[in-house]
């Protein structure tokens, strides 16, 4: 036991050296480098200022007015400059060229003529002669009415005739007719003077 306590404590001695040295190196280098370092990493100084809050107008004082801006002017085109000629005219004289007119006869009001007074012809049957019958009608026992439409002239002589309606039968047609071609009346009138006129008749062929 005597050899074993000599070596315990050389090793004592040792690690409490190397202990010491270790808080030396440690202070050491708080001073030196991390105090230095501590020094060049201050904060840059930063300036705050309290700015106030702009204060709402009071509802009892009228808003500030509105500036008035004046309206720019109309934009104005140059009208382009054409240059016009007039034609060179020597003045003529104007009362030369007035023509002397004589003023308008009045109108002179016209009597109103009276309506035209018409008497229409007379057409009596009484004054023709009586048609004969015709024979080959009499032996077929042809009958009927038939009527013409004539133009009736000035001196009441018939210049012409029309069937309006047939008897059926041409024989007693045409004799008809020929019967109203021999015929003379009385021609219509036109304020007292005799004008052409149309009228009509009927023959009726019976067999007695």
């Amino acid at each position: 036991m005597s050899y074993a306590q000599p070596a315990d404590s050389g090793r004592r001695t040792i690690a409490l050296g190397v202990v010491v040295l270790f808080h030396a190196l440690l202070i050491y280098a708080l001073v030196h480098g991390l105090a230095h370092k501590r020094v060049e990493v201050a904060p840059e100084v930063v300036e705050a200022r309290i700015i106030e809050a702009a204060k709402p107008p009071s509802p009892d004082q009228p808003p500030p007015p509105q500036p008035r801006l004046a309206a720019p002017p109309p934009p104005t085109i140059p009208l382009p400059e054409v240059p016009v000629q007039l034609p060179s005219v020597a003045p003529q004289n104007t009362i030369a060229a007035l023509t002397k007119t004589q003023p308008a006869a009045p109108v002179q009001p016209t009597a109103r003529r009276a309506p035209a007074r018409t008497v229409a012809a007379m057409v009596d049957a009484g004054n023709c002669d009586k048609p004969e019958y015709p024979p080959a009608s009499l032996r077929d026992e042809e009958s009927g009415v038939v009527r013409l439409a004539f133009l009736i002239d000035v001196d009441g002589r018939v210049l012409e005739s029309k069937i309006e309606r047939s008897t059926g039968y041409r024989r007693l047609d045409e004799a008809a007719r020929r019967a109203l071609a021999q015929c003379k009346f009385k021609p219509a009138t036109v304020d007292g003077k005799p004008e052409k006129s149309w009228a009509r008749i009927e023959y009726d062929w019976k067999i007695q």
